[in-house]
């Protein structure tokens, strides 16, 4: 059962499900016009929880900043805020001894990355769903962690920045296809495929 936060300072307000002996947690970055209700991202983050892996879905803006389409694409404020909730992840009773990955959708994949160039971020991977990872281009050598970029084939345009941003990061980072997938990954199976390889790239990056 999801635990309602509020993550300070701002608030930032969050839903954090931890499993029992969980092997970690996943931090939740949406896309503009998304929410931490969003149906796609409950999915997945019902799929990890399966896998034994903690989730904090949380919403990055305020219901008046998500008004503006300025701050929708503000990939610096967005990657501040994740960044806040990170260290009260690090900080909170219950899951302050998880290891700690990121999963990004549109802008919100932008942010997370951005959020893992910071030279002393914890987490241990990425994950991009049809992210915007041309958002976060200047900062994408800096970021350490393996990160996993996932398109739907049929999203050319996202395929394109994907594959351009696949050559900043560490070598260890990869890029994959959902076959026959949109941007939305509406199609039957596609956003299953996401969960399955999101959680299997973050427990094949967790610490020994």
């Amino acid at each position: 059962m999801a635990i309602p936060v509020m993550i300070p300072p701002l608030p930032i307000a969050g839903d954090l499900s931890i499993p029992e002996a969980a092997r970690g947690i996943m931090i939740f970055a949406h896309g503009s016009g998304s929410s931490r209700f969003g149906v796609r991202n409950q999915a997945v983050a019902a799929h990890l929880r399966a896998e034994g892996l903690g989730t904090l879905l949380i919403d990055l803006l305020t219901a008046a900043e998500d008004e503006q389409p300025d701050a929708r694409f503000d990939i610096e404020l967005l990657a501040s805020r994740l960044l806040q909730a990170t260290v009260w992840v690090q900080e909170y009773p219950l899951s302050r001894q998880l290891p700690i990955a990121y999963f990004g959708a549109s802008t919100g994949a932008a942010a997370a990355l951005r959020a893992a160039a910071e030279p002393d971020n914890p987490v241990y991977a990425v994950v991009s769903r049809g992210g915007r990872p041309d958002l976060a281009a200047r900062t994408l050598e800096l970021v350490r962690a393996p990160t996993l970029l996932l398109v739907g084939s049929l999203d050319a345009t996202v395929f394109t920045g994907n594959k351009r941003a696949l050559r900043q990061l560490n070598p260890q980072s990869k890029l994959e296809f959902i076959r026959g997938a949109t941007h939305l990954f509406e199609e039957p199976g596609a956003l299953e495929a996401v969960a399955r390889m999101a959680g299997r790239w973050f427990l094949d990056h967790l610490p020994d």
